[in-house]
């Protein structure tokens, strides 16, 4: 048994140490933050795609801005490309998996709006392709990937890079910067004329 509880120990100091190393990345999430607060503020969106694990992050961090994180406040215009399975089924049939989130950004991105591209590896086709089509439409992009930033940390504005090669301790550092940037929002959303209030406990 006590070998067993070695996972439990070793994932704690793994999961505090990337947590730990985002402390220097702080001008880089309030960067991003900002950024996404103006763009939705001028009536733009934020975007968000990504792969098994990051599609779920994408999903769920979509869902905190267009319903809420912390405050009530009005829905703010979010959208994860990972949802549609119709869409996302006839772009892979007809074009190719690696198309499926560049032809939606084509559809759906406009000049003023932020993509969000999620990958732990940094590496991954379709997201690469997604960031590339964003930049020419003349929003601002975000990679999320882990330790070096792989091929996606360049095609990015701005890049956080999770200081770990594990999937698992990358998959923790992304929710929690989405929703650090979740919350920078709602405040400054809050701050701006609109009531701020702690929902209750469910």
């Amino acid at each position: 048994m006590q070998n067993q509880f070695t996972i439990f120990e070793t994932a704690v100091t793994e999961h505090i140490a990337a947590i730990e190393a985002l402390r220097s990345q702080q001008s880089i999430l309030g960067r991003i933050a900002q950024e996404m607060t103006d763009a939705l503020m001028r009536g733009n969106k934020v975007l968000w795609c990504g792969n098994g694990g990051s599609a779920a992050d994408s999903q769920h961090l979509a869902a905190d801005l267009v319903g809420r994180f912390r405050r009530e406040r009005p829905g703010l215009a979010s959208i994860a490309l990972t949802t549609d399975t119709s869409i996302l089924t006839a772009i892979g049939n007809d074009f190719g998996f690696e198309q499926i989130f560049r032809r939606q950004v084509e559809a759906l991105c406009a000049t003023g709006d932020v993509l969000v591209g999620i990958s732990t590896s940094g590496n991954s086709r379709n997201v690469c392709l997604a960031l590339e089509a964003a930049r020419k439409l003349g929003a601002f992009t975000v990679a999320m990937t882990g330790a070096g930033g792989g091929a996606m940390a360049p095609l990015a504005h701005a890049a956080i890079c999770i200081a770990s090669g594990d999937t698992a301790r990358i998959q923790e550092g992304h929710i929690l910067c989405g929703h650090m940037l979740c919350d920078w929002i709602e405040l400054a959303v809050s701050s701006n004329g609109v009531p701020a209030e702690e929902p209750e406990a469910q």
